[in-house]
């Protein structure tokens, strides 16, 4: 622990920062290795849904780019410092990279609902850190994170269906 970290007084005991920080370390390099997966598949969609979801994953890897800064700013704050490396983002995700070897177009939409209901997971159980230390600002974004990874698992989901 750094003596900044040691040092900062914001009603959160060092080691619950120390917790929570990792947590969203965690949830920073789940969210980048799906933003990177989603990207990559915007850029090599082919088929009859071509347009359809190369428009819906440029929305969600924007969407998925947005969110890192904040995550990474609220490890910052609480003290520590933001993983932002593809070897540091390697040892935290429990995300797989992307296929070496892009897949169809259906593989692609399962795959990005699945990293989507993973990361909801990420959060959920950093949640349980946060609210456990009375830490609302972090419990805020992770409440936000939760809610935005469901619901794009469930439109994933819902292209899916037959």
């Amino acid at each position: 622990m750094t003596k900044k970290a040691k040092q900062l007084q914001i009603g959160i005991s060092a080691a619950d920062r120390k917790a929570i920080s990792q947590g969203l370390s965690r949830l920073l390099a789940d969210t980048y290795t799906l933003y990177l997966t989603t990207h990559n598949f915007h850029w090599n969609v082919t088929g009859p849904q071509f347009n359809t979801l190369h428009t819906m994953f440029m929305g969600q890897y924007t969407e998925l780019w947005n969110a890192v800064d904040p995550i990474a700013e609220r490890i910052r704050a609480l003290g520590f410092p933001a993983p932002g490396s593809y070897a540091a983002f390697g040892k935290l995700s429990v995300l797989p990279d992307a296929p070496a070897t892009p897949p169809k177009a259906q593989r692609m939409v399962e795959l990005l609902a699945g990293g989507h209901e993973r990361v909801a997971a990420t959060a959920r159980e950093v949640f349980r850190l946060a609210d456990a230390a009375d830490d609302q600002p972090t419990a805020d974004l992770l409440t936000q994170r939760m809610d935005i990874h469901e619901k794009t698992a469930w439109m994933l989901r819902a292209l899916l269906e037959t």
